[in-house]
């Protein structure tokens, strides 16, 4: 039986994506996360290229986390909004008790409550 638009929480879809593939170190908690929230085949926007299967999808969020260090991580920002498919949430993203290193947004296109696409939005860094 396939999930109806009401019976979509996107807000819960959208932070466990945050929390369980983007803040994962464990690659193979971040696989099985990946196989629940995603479909079979994603596809993930970001602004500088474009990442299809969930394997990529995971190594990118790996990779990210190895780069910035190990108390790096993403936390939401409010509750995330959505209807008919689509949901946006925002999020800000540094190390534990650090400065803020980067903040913007996921929006993503679900089917059946799993993620589709995924769009990596971010936010122009202020001016100095």
């Amino acid at each position: 039986m396939s999930q109806t638009e009401t019976d979509t929480d996107y807000n819960s879809l959208l932070r466990s994506n945050l929390e369980r593939v983007f803040n994962e170190r464990d690659p193979e908690r971040r696989a099985a996360a990946l196989a629940e929230l995603y479909v079979e085949d994603p596809i993930m926007f970001e602004p500088d290229g474009v990442v299809r299967g969930r394997d990529a999808i995971g190594a990118v969020a790996g990779k990210l986390l190895d780069q910035f260090g190990p108390t790096f991580s993403f936390s939401p920002d409010g509750a995330a909004v959505g209807h008919h498919g689509l949901a946006v949430l925002r999020w800000h993203a540094g190390p534990h008790g650090g400065p803020v290193m980067v903040t913007g947004a996921d929006a993503a296109e679900f089917e059946s409550g799993r993620i589709v696409r995924l769009w990596v939005l971010l936010d122009t860094p202020p001016s100095p």
